[in-house]
């Protein structure tokens, strides 16, 4: 497996599919063809269809601005490739001097297609939970956040300290903004108003809820307001981990340094559902990206919570065995709603999955892996117009005027 820098990457969103992964490709193309004086690019699958509101069109733009671009949003079905496909073609004096074709995976990342992709080192050799766990329990590992440090050095706690800075300052930025997303839904900002609402003391349930539910919004509206935030493991499911993290910290008191070894356990558990399965909700449906976000969730919050191997992985499951057929049904192509509101709704369930991992240790039937690759088939399987194209679901049944 690669490293877990791959699951979290800092930047804005609000789409690490449709924006973030673009944005990378175009830079790398105009980096290869500095001589083109115009570029097309071809968007097909979900990026042509949901392009325009995730904001592809415009990041692409800004990319290879100056120079003129013109974008193709193409209803033509390329077989055997990723939902998130684009070509660039790079033009002098009107003839074509290059041409890629990429595929934009999900969490930020790119490949070539037909080409050789871009090389990342493997740093870790286990491929499933079953084999770390074996490997853990040979070396007398009791901890993921210990097999992250043997596996990426000590200096892979620097890189998690910034991400962590970064996320709790979106959380910060989130809940101080106020007025409307842009896109044209006209969606209220909430964090703010969820923060300030008087809740039972009464009711300690209520009180977390509002807590928890209030961060998981400060990030997702950061996110769909173009703000800066880091993809765990993407943009669309970016509040599910920081909040539930932010709510430890808040009621625990867990140090900066503490947080950081519940990121690197969050990490494997991305990092194993994006190798084996997917986190691309164009490929997979939400279930990959809110489920994902909800597992790394859960096994955080369990390694904080100082549970075993076994309690882990039980967490991980749980959180991802219910989020199991999810659809990407986006209105308008934004990442509104449903989006910010399933962020909320997860960081419930991860901290309810973590809960059960606790009382029910041992007894649980099925594995992390197991879970993993039936959210990938099922994924799979869903028709296309539950994953990210905007065509069925709430986003067809969605009419803006009416509402």
């Amino acid at each position: 497996m690669k490293s877990i820098r791959d699951i979290y990457k800092i930047g804005k969103g609000p789409s690490s599919s449709h924006t973030m992964g673009p944005e990378r490709a175009a830079k790398l193309f105009r980096e290869r063809y500095p001589e083109a004086d115009s570029f097309r690019v071809i968007l097909y699958g979900s990026l042509s269809k949901t392009g325009v509101g995730h904001g592809t069109d415009r990041v692409v733009r800004e990319v290879l601005s100056p120079v003129p671009t013109e974008i193709v949003f193409s209803q033509e079905e390329i077989e055997n490739s990723h939902p998130n496909t684009l070509d660039f073609i790079a033009l002098k004096n009107g003839a074509e001097v290059g041409a890629l074709r990429v595929e934009s995976i999900g969490g930020g990342d790119i490949r070539y297609a037909g080409q050789q992709n871009e090389k990342s080192e493997e740093v870790y050799i286990e491929h499933s939970f079953a084999e770390i766990a074996d490997f853990c329990k040979w070396r007398y590992i009791h901890k993921l956040s210990d097999y992250v440090e043997l596996n990426e050095g000590h200096e892979i706690w620097d890189f998690l300290m910034e991400v962590w800075q970064v996320m709790k300052q979106s959380i910060e930025d989130g809940l101080k903004a106020e007025g409307i997303l842009p896109g044209g839904l006209n969606v209220q900002r909430k964090a703010k108003f969820l923060m300030e609402q008087k809740a039972d003391p009464n009711e300690p349930g209520l009180l977390e809820f509002q807590r928890i539910a209030a961060y998981a919004y400060a990030v997702a509206e950061q996110n769909a307001d173009n703000g800066t935030i880091v993809t765990a493991p993407t943009c669309g499911a970016c509040g599910v981990l920081p909040a539930v993290l932010k709510y430890a910290q808040d009621t625990k008191g867990y140090t900066d340094e503490q947080i950081c070894r519940g990121l690197a356990t969050a990490g494997i558990i991305g990092n194993l559902t994006k190798r084996n399965a997917s986190i691309s909700g164009a490929e997979a449906g939400c279930q990959a990206e809110i489920g994902t976000a909800c597992s790394m969730a859960a096994a955080a919050l369990a390694e904080l919570y100082g549970q075993d191997l076994d309690q882990v992985e039980y967490a991980a499951e749980v959180a991802m065995e219910h989020h199991l057929g999810l659809t990407c049904d986006p209105i308008c192509g934004l990442v509104q709603i449903p989006c910010i509101e399933r962020n909320a709704v997860a960081a419930m369930r991860a901290m309810n999955a973590c809960n059960l991992s606790y009382f029910l240790t041992g007894s649980r039937n099925i594995s992390y892996d197991m879970v993993c690759r039936a959210m990938h088939e099922t994924g799979i399987n869903l028709n296309n117009r539950f994953r990210e194209t905007s065509e069925g679901g709430l986003a067809r049944l969605y009419n803006r005027k009416k509402k």
